[in-house]
């Protein structure tokens, strides 16, 4: 097993790679939490995993109350954030009482979300069971909901108590959900670590063999990368904003296209799209972009709009983009590369070579 710490203070908290679900219960002593622990995951996690985390936790001696949200990004509401505080009302939770997320992105930051806000605040833990969750959602404490004008509009920062990987799991991912996390992994690589870059090139076909080895890796490097940006800058008031890399226009398509696309997969189109432009606006040399475009097709993951079931015009894209969080001023930021393994954040970037890259 391997652990990354994410160095924060007293809201310092572990990243345990390579557990398993039988040892959730166990894990979770110590912390003092109360007996209740609220159980929240969506209806295929709970198929495939749900018992043996019950039992892992009522074995350690937790009052468990298993609480469902439908499968799909648009269930991540505040619809769905208020069922799970009345769930947690009517079952008589406290402050003490404690939240664990089994399952992808959606479940991490719906209940991250709920933990924040419900009685202003109470524990919760992460297990992810997504590659996507496990390298990015996870870890460094963003947690939110959606609004109808805008991906993760509503939200918070709040960090999780401990975070627990068993990358067995990832054994039942559907391949395009694998795919789909390595966007991300492949960011990291981009914005940070030319060499972990690399990596993903040569060792391509035992990560998609999902050779332990591998996988062990790229995961534990994603994680290390993260935790060093959030540890630095755990608000997002400079550094962290590179994590960012492929997301203003990632956000844009997924609220184009109503979240039917996978997070992973329109940030990969953003990816390429970042690394264009920062070609067409002099900061890097034509070999950037191609490298990005070649490695993410690589994974099998689209790289343009064409891709996708509806095309979104470049007005819908560009005026989404306006109303990004990460707009400031009326000024939309854009993480964009200068050498794989080098990013910076502008807000100058010139809108008519981006309407042509996107038309």
């Amino acid at each position: 097993m391997h652990v990354v710490r994410v160095i924060l203070g007293d809201r310092s908290y572990d990243i345990e790679i390579g557990t398993s679900l039988e040892q959730i219960g166990v894990r979770l002593q110590g912390f003092g939490f109360g007996h209740k622990i609220a159980f929240i995951t969506n209806p295929t996690v709970k198929r495939l995993y749900g018992q043996r985390v019950v039992d892992s936790l009522k074995a350690a001696g937790f009052l468990v109350l298993s609480i469902e949200i439908p499968d799909g990004e648009q269930y991540k509401t505040l619809d769905w954030a208020n069922a799970i505080y009345s769930a947690l009302l009517i079952n008589g939770f406290d402050r003490k009482s404690a939240l664990v997320a089994v399952g992808g992105g959606v479940i991490g930051d719906l209940t991250g979300f709920a933990a924040a806000t419900f009685m202003r605040g109470v524990p919760y833990i992460q297990v992810p069971t997504t590659l996507l969750a496990m390298v990015d959602s996870s870890v460094g404490g963003k947690t939110g909901v959606n609004h109808a004008m805008g991906k993760n509009m509503i939200g918070a920062f709040y960090q999780p108590k401990k975070v627990l990987m068993d990358l067995s799991v990832l054994k039942s991912l559907p391949q395009e959900e694998f795919l789909a996390g390595m966007a991300e992994v492949i960011k990291y690589g981009a914005i940070w670590d030319a060499s972990f870059f690399e990596y993903l090139e040569k060792k391509r076909e035992e990560i998609l063999a999902l050779d332990p080895d591998a996988l062990s890796y790229i995961i534990k490097r994603s994680c290390e990368i993260k935790a060093e940006v959030v540890s630095k800058d755990e608000h997002e008031r400079g550094l962290r904003a590179i994590l960012n890399f492929g997301h203003t226009v990632g956000h844009a398509i997924e609220t184009a296209e109503n979240y039917t696309i996978r997070h992973g997969e329109a940030a990969a189109i953003g990816m390429v799209y970042a690394s264009k432009l920062a070609h067409k606006t002099g900061f890097c040399d034509a070999s950037v972009p191609e490298k990005v475009e070649k490695l993410i097709k690589s994974y099998g993951l689209p790289t343009n709009l064409a891709a996708l079931r509806r095309k979104p015009s470049v007005a819908e894209l560009m005026g989404t983009m306006q109303i990004d969080k990460k707009a400031e001023g009326g000024k939309v930021k854009f993480v964009l590369p200068r050498k794989i393994g080098e990013v910076f954040v502008t807000a100058e970037w010139e809108e008519q070579k981006l309407r042509e890259l996107i038309a």
